[in-house]
C-alpha cells in the first residue's frame, strides 16, 4: 500500500514504512512541506506497534537529499513553518531521536540537509555513485541540523574537514570512515536497505528500542546511558518478548513477538 503527501511517497511493506522524498526536479530538496510530511510520517512509526522500521530514500539518481532548499530559503520562506507537531517530529528525526530503527537508503548523492538526514538513521545502505557533503560554509551558512556533530560518527578530523572545507567524500571513503554500512549498486539500495530494516523488524522490538537508544546515548553521555541501562534492564529482561525469546529458542522455531 502506498500514499502520496506534498512531494513525499510513503509505503507500507509489511512491517516496513518506506518513506521516499519525490521532489527529483529539486534534486529532492527540503521544503516545508517535505519537513512536515517526514515528521508526520515518524511520527505515525513511533505510535504504530505494527511499523518496526523505516527506510528513508529519494526519488531518482541525481540526489537522495540536497538539502535545504535555497531558492526557497532566499525568496524568503519560513522553513520551519507547518504543523507543529509535524515539525517536532521532522527535527527529532535531525536528531537520531525517533525510537523505530530508520534505515537509510541513499539512491544518490546527499549533501548539506540529506546528509543530516542520514546521520539521523540507524544504518546507512549508499549508491557507489554517491557523495556525501556539508557544503553549507560555502554559502555562508554552517551545517546546523546536526551536521556539526559529525564527529560523533568519524573521526574528528573527517569531521572538521567535511564541515570547513565544504568537499564531498565518495561513498567508497564513506563506507571505509563508518559513516555508510554498506556501499552497493545503484539500483540495489532500495531492495538492500529493505531487506535490512526486514531483518531490524524480525528482532524483538523492545530489545531493539532500548539498545537503539543506549547505543546512541553511549556516545554522547556515558553517564546517563549507564542509568538508562539499569532502567531498561528489568524491564526488557522481564518481559513477555523476551520469555518468547527463550522458549523459540528450545522450542527452535521463530519467535512471535508481543511488544511487551
Amino acid at each position: 500500500m502506498s500514499d502520496t503527501t506534498p512531494d513525499v511517497v510513503t509505503e507500507r511493506r509489511g512491517a516496513i514504512l518506506v518513506l521516499r522524498i519525490d521532489r527529483p526536479e529539486a534534486r529532492n530538496a527540503l521544503n516545508p512541506a517535505v519537513m512536515a510530511a517526514l515528521g508526520a510520517a515518524v511520527n505515525e512509526a513511533d505510535t504504530d506497534p505494527e511499523i518496526r522500521a523505516v527506510v528513508l530514500t529519494g526519488t531518482g539518481d541525481r540526489a537522495f537529499c540536497a538539502g535545504m532548499d535555497l531558492r526557497a530559503f532566499a525568496d524568503g520562506a519560513d522553513m520551519s513553518a507547518g504543523d507543529p507537531e509535524a515539525m517536532a517530529g521532522f527535527y527529532r528525526l535531525l536528531a537520531g531521536q525517533v525510537t523505530v530503527p530508520l534505515v537509510g537508503a541513499a539512491n544518490a548523492s546527499a549533501v548539506a540537509g540529506g546528509l543530516e538526514l542520514l546521520l539521523g538513521c540507524d544504518v546507512i545502505v549508499a549508491s557507489s555513485a554517491a557523495q556525501f557533503g556539508l557544503p553549507e560554509v560555502k554559502r555562508g551558512l554552517f551545517a546546523a541540523g546536526g551536521g556539526t556533530f559529525l564527529g560523533t560518527r568519524v573521526p574528528l578530523g573527517v569531521a572538521l574537514e567535511m564541515n570547513l572545507l565544504g568537499q564531498p567524500i565518495s561513498a567508497e571513503r564513506a563506507y571505509q570512515l563508518g559513516l555508510v554500512n554498506a556501499v552497493v549498486a545503484p539500483d540495489e539500495v532500495l531492495a538492500t536497505a529493505v531487506d535490512l530494516a526486514e531483518r531490524i523488524a524480525a528482532n524483538g522490538p523492545l530489545a531493539v528500542a532500548a539498545a537503539k537508544e543506549l547505543v546512541r546515548l553511549g556516545v554522547v553521555d556515558p553517564a546517563r546511558a549507564r542509568e538508562r541501562l539499569a532502567e531498561l534492564q528489568p524491564v526488557v529482561f522481564g518481559s513477555e518478548d523476551a520469555r518468547e525469546g527463550a522458549t523459540a529458542f528450545v522450542e527452535k522455531r521463530p519467535p512471535v513477538w508481543t511488544g511487551r
